[in-house]
């Protein structure tokens, strides 16, 4: 369970705080595949590295027992200098795991990087960071995996390998999904939070989430 607990972020502006939520009392149960809907700028960015402890509350607290990933579209903390290979290695030591041999090359495999695996990552266009970032996260076995817009990622061949691996990774694990594509959250997802004016609203029904934010 995932658990908020009267939680506000604001950022400081030249105007004063911007508020992107204000005193959220939400929980996320352990057996939701859950939907992240809301307009651009509603939080949804923000809400997943809240919760994948990237960004940290202004007030109140996020409790949990699960071992939730980081947001798996994030590239932002890959190191340039480092290769595709070191970067796991590296990746798996600021997060407390362990990386073996079977786990870089499942991950270079899974990125269809070929022999830029071996190369340092800042040289990757953006489609290859986001292959490798999603590669990486498929190589452990989170309790929960936050995606965010992770499925638009390459090809359609590789859509669909993202997805049948996320299937796969369901059998014990739930996910977290934020996507503008309804169609996805309603085949990926079984409940669903709605964004709005600063709240975050739990929906047991993908379809009544999707209607409301799109009447809003």
């Amino acid at each position: 369970m995932i658990r908020f607990d009267n939680v506000s972020k604001y950022y400081p502006t030249r105007f004063g705080p911007k508020y992107v939520f204000r005193d959220i009392n939400l929980v996320i149960p352990d057996d939701r595949d859950v939907a992240i809907v809301g307009a651009n700028g509603a939080g949804k960015s923000t809400l997943m590295r809240l919760l994948g402890g990237i960004d940290f509350p202004s007030s109140g607290k996020i409790k949990t027992d699960r071992f939730i990933s980081w947001p798996l579209a994030l590239s932002s903390g890959l190191q340039g200098s480092l290769t595709g290979r070191e970067n796991v290695r590296f990746i798996c030591r600021i997060h407390g795991m362990e990386a073996d041999r079977d786990t870089e090359e499942y991950v270079k495999e899974f990125s269809e990087l070929g022999d830029n695996f071996e190369l340092p990552v800042g040289g990757y266009s953006s489609g290859m960071k986001s292959k490798y970032s999603f590669a990486v996260s498929m190589g452990f076995d989170f309790d929960t995996y936050l995606m965010d817009e992770i499925m638009s990622v390459g090809d359609a061949g590789f859509r669909k390998k993202c997805e049948s691996a996320i299937s796969n990774k369901r059998e014990n694990a739930n996910i977290i999904l934020v996507s503008h594509n309804t169609d996805l959250l309603r085949r990926q997802c079984n409940a669903a939070i709605l964004l709005a004016y600063g709240r975050a609203d739990f929906y047991e029904s993908v379809d009544q989430a999707i209607f409301r934010y799109q009447n809003l």
